[in-house]
Order: C-alpha cells, then structure tokens, then sequence
C-alpha cells in the first residue's frame, strides 16, 4: 500500500459488487476514509465483513431526498465515485418509454443528484475529484443492442464534461472512465439470460481485441489516479480503459 490517497474522504457507490466495489477497496487500500453506498444491504455487509474499516451506507442513487439527508451526515468529501449503472439489450425498436425511463433515471440521474448534492461542499473546501463511470459504448462507439444503454453512457460523458468546465476554477476536477467490457456480476448475469450463454461469452470475448474481459481492479486502478493529487492537472478527460476496442 502507497497511501495514495492518505487522509481523503471518498464516496463510492454502487460499491456492493463490481467496479464500484473493486474501487472501494482500491481507495481503502491507497489510505482514503470510505464510504461505500449500493442499494443492495447485503452486498454492503458483505463488504464490511471483508474490510471493516469501510463504511457501508444504504443509499438509492436515484432517490433525490435519500441522498439529500445522507450529504448533511458528511464532513469534507475528497472524492466522489458515481458507478451505478443498468445495461439495457436491445435496439430503438426494443426500448420501450419505461426502458429509456429507466436507464436514463439510473445511469445519468442518479449522478446528477449525487453531484448536485455533494458539489457544494467541495466549493466550499476549494477542490475535490469527481470520476463518473460511462462506457465505451456511448458517444465513443456505437455498439449493437445498446441503444439506451449507449445513449445514456454519451449523456454521462457531456455531464463530465460540462461539470469541469464550470467548476475548474474552484479545483474541482470531473473525469469520466469508460470501460470496455468488464468481468462482472453484471455481466455474468447478462451471459446466463442470454439465448446462448456459451456463444454469448464468446462474443463478448471476440469483440475485445486483446482477446479477454477487462477485470473491476483494472478500471479501480484509474480510478486512484484521478482520485489522488497526481491527476491535478486533469479535467474533462474521458479515460478509455477497453482492452484495445478504440484502437
């Protein structure tokens, strides 16, 4: 351990399980104070178990007035980590109003009011690391059977980029990481609903030019540089960590 990240305050969501876990333990590891927040409380006891020096919260990432009392429970907040994310499979022809409802209430949404929320102190303390994580399927590549998904990840990526240019003055930097595909519980559960898991996990393979799935501890790592004061000088960055897919 580096200490990287040596007495900052971090919060983390969607950190039960996948990268946003990898993430929470990856900031412990480095030195920061965490608080890791999913709506899933057994993955989070789960996570306390294994590391108990992480703080685990309850928290629905797309309930404006449960993050609202959570932000008046906090001190200084050095980092902000937005995971939460929903892969939705299909065209326009297969996305229906409440399935465009819903990826865009969680994956773009909830980070609107956790930002919100959570911004002003930071203004206040003069400075703070936002990283939000987007794909690369969104404005980067279009990717099949990945419309709204698609479209919600570009939205995260323009959400980026217009919080950093607005608050750069005040030392606020806001980053986004769009990963390739990535060795998850997600993405395990979307193989095995798959018509053909077995051909499914092939194609997800083939697409990645180096010829493997990315793991969460690999998107983690990025993650601690644009946390830590090594990244100062970055803002509005979009960070493609995808195993080669934008060569």
């Amino acid at each position: 351990m580096s200490e990287r990240l040596k007495n900052k305050n971090a919060i983390v969501t969607a950190a039960g399980q996948g990268i946003g876990k990898a993430t929470a333990i990856a900031f412990h590891n480095e030195g920061a104070n965490v608080i890791a927040t999913d709506l899933n409380e057994e993955t989070l006891k789960n996570l306390n178990k294994e590391y108990p020096k992480i703080k685990v919260q309850k928290l629905d990432s797309t309930n404006k007035a449960e993050i609202e009392n959570f932000t008046k429970t906090l001190g200084k907040v050095d980092i902000l980590f937005n995971a939460v994310g929903f892969v939705h499979h299909g065209t326009i022809l297969e996305c229906e109003e409440k399935d465009w409802d819903f990826s865009f209430n969680v994956n773009i949404k909830s980070m609107y009011f956790m930002v919100k929320s959570i911004l002003p102190k930071m203004i206040e303390q003069n400075g703070g690391s936002i990283i939000n994580i987007s794909s690369i399927a969104s404005s980067i590549r279009g990717l099949p059977n990945r419309f709204v998904y698609g479209a919600s990840k570009a939205a995260i990526i323009g959400f980026t980029k217009s919080i950093a240019a607005d608050f750069v003055k005040q030392n606020i930097r806001c980053n986004t990481i769009a990963p390739g595909t990535v060795h998850t519980p997600s993405w395990e559960d979307r193989v095995k609903a798959s018509k053909d898991p077995v051909q499914a996990k092939k194609d997800f393979i083939a697409r990645q030019p180096m010829g493997r799935l990315g793991t969460p501890e690999e998107i983690a790592a990025i993650a601690i540089y644009l946390a830590s004061d090594e990244s100062t000088f970055a803002t509005g960055n979009i960070f493609s960590v995808d195993g080669g897919m934008t060569i």
